[in-house]
């Protein structure tokens, strides 16, 4: 039996330049680098710009996976973007990325369903593209969380920073094997 899977493609990333380190949230909250690194493992977030958006993370990530696929934009069908920090409320940031990356056909929109939504864009584009709807996608997850944190509230505001990440997914044809 012939059946229609997604495979990945390429896969692009990108992190704000500016960093804050355990020592400086140590100086914002009650807090230490230790509590920090004990409770979460984490010793640094990504912060976006003053200006910079979650479709800016979300179009440099989006670059990159294309570049690593190998794929033009014009090669795409779909844009899958889960956040739950978007642009604004309207249009959906998904619809911000194709505009700039010039992608004149096809449909974007957004998913948000918090920290599982980049699972859920891709568990949506991958139906997309078995049930032969498309034939290629790009998933990506983004996020400007500096945005909308209580940073005074050190059992949040030390878990969150800012990043995207984004990959293409190509509809293949496979005999259903596992192992094919």
């Amino acid at each position: 039996m012939t059946v229609r899977r997604s495979q990945i493609a390429g896969c692009g990333s990108y992190l704000p330049e500016r960093v804050i380190t355990n020592e400086e949230m140590a100086k914002l909250v009650d807090t230490s680098d230790e509590w920090i690194t004990a409770r979460t493992g984490i010793k640094r977030r990504h912060i976006a710009a003053e200006g910079e958006k979650t479709s800016d993370l979300a179009l440099r990530a989006s670059t990159s996976a294309l570049a690593a696929a190998g794929m033009s934009v014009d090669e795409l069908d779909m844009i899958v973007l889960a956040t739950a920090t978007p642009d604004e409320t309207f249009p959906a940031t998904a619809t911000v990325v194709q505009a700039e990356l010039g992608m004149s056909h096809g449909f974007a929109f957004d998913v948000q369903a918090v920290c599982s939504g980049f699972v859920y864009a891709m568990a949506v584009a991958d139906n997309f593209l078995r049930v032969g709807q498309a034939k290629t996608a790009l998933v990506i997850g983004a996020e400007t969380f500096s945005r909308i944190l209580d940073w005074s509230d050190r059992g949040t505001c030390v878990l969150f920073g800012d990043g995207a990440g984004a990959v293409v997914l190509k509809s293949e044809m496979g005999n259903g094997n596992v192992d094919d």
